[in-house]
């Protein structure tokens, strides 16, 4: 069986494929992936030499390359995307060129070789905010509020538009933030891990009241693999581990784990159309049999473990900027 990943040396990308090959056999993955800023071989470097793994160095909007590499693919995932909402602000063409016109390369490529499974991965923020107690469910409106939100729905709309349309199932997961490993150190938790480590501070966004859901990346990946094999074609699912939090209260578990406290968070003003809260109802997938399997405190463990552990990976990134703020563009 081949399965065929987009934005495979991307974080959650690479840590599905990890996941992958760890899970089974009889997988043949191919990684198609164009290495932009957040994409890092080094972050699949223990299954480089997998026989079953082989990359391929190529742009989802470049028909060509997509159409040679899904031509005999059994599944396709497409993680590829250009997604930290600050980077949109400043400058959201390359978003809806990604984001929206290469998943629709990659939609077309499959649909005319007749690719029997295909997931594309989006996001919870393509809701909008919600207030407490409420989730959204699938069949809730679209309200983005970011060029990456919006470029996201895009394509979460052009995918059911090809079940509509062409009678071709494109499945979607809207899955909530996840950590772990390998993930660049822009986002909040490697940042934030990546500063306390180097004895800095934390930049917390305005009163740090911002609600998110955080879902250990192993367990993400498991929720893919398990919607790309046992779902219906064309299904549509959210993903998340209810671990709601303020960014606040995030970050008082992390300083607590460096042993430092308040000090070290220095305030920063908020980022325009910032949304308060996310969350997602996951009835459907639990349904389906996922269950998340790493809590929030043993994750960050986890986590905290290997950004300690392979300076050797996330340092050179962080010397090159990666942790330079970004989104202040009103």
């Amino acid at each position: 069986m081949r399965l065929v990943v987009t934005g495979g040396a991307g974080f959650i990308g690479s840590n599905f494929i990890r996941y992958v090959l760890g899970a089974t056999d009889d997988v043949r993955v191919t990684n198609l992936d164009a290495l932009t800023y957040a994409g890092n071989p080094a972050s699949l470097a223990d299954v480089a030499e997998d026989p079953r793994y082989d990359f391929v160095r190529a742009d989802i909007r470049d028909r060509a390359a997509v159409d040679a590499a899904v031509a005999d693919a059994d599944m396709v995932v497409n993680f590829a995307a250009e997604s930290h909402v600050d980077r949109s602000i400043d400058g959201p063409a390359a978003f809806l060129d990604t984001n929206v016109t290469g998943a629709g390369v990659v939609f077309e490529a499959c649909r005319r070789a007749e690719v029997p499974r295909v997931l594309h991965i989006s996001t919870d923020e393509v809701y909008g905010s919600v207030d407490e107690p409420d989730s959204f469910r699938e069949g809730d409106a679209l309200e983005p509020n970011s060029p990456y939100s919006a470029s996201k729905a895009g394509a979460d709309l052009l995918a059911r538009a090809y079940g509509v349309t062409y009678g071709y199932p494109i499945s979607v997961t809207r899955t909530a933030n996840n950590f772990g490993p390998y993930h660049y150190p822009e986002k909040m938790i490697p940042l934030f891990v990546t500063n306390l480590i180097d004895g800095g501070e934390v930049p917390l966004y305005g009163e740090g009241l911002n609600v998110r859901d955080w879902t250990y990346v192993e367990d993400n990946a498991a929720a893919q693999w398990l919607v790309l094999t046992e779902a219906e074609p064309g299904s549509l699912f959210n993903v998340g581990a209810g671990n709601e939090l303020t960014n606040r209260e995030l970050t008082m578990r992390l300083l607590e784990r460096f042993g430092v406290g308040e000090e070290r968070i220095r305030r920063v003003p908020d980022r325009p159309g910032h949304d308060l809260r996310y969350s997602v109802d996951t009835t459907r997938i639990r349904a389906l049999g996922w269950r998340p399997r790493v809590d929030l405190d043993e994750g960050l463990d986890r986590t905290i473990a290997f950004y300690r552990e392979r300076e050797d990976w996330w340092r050179p990134l962080k010397d090159a900027g990666a942790s330079d703020r970004r989104g202040t563009a009103g």
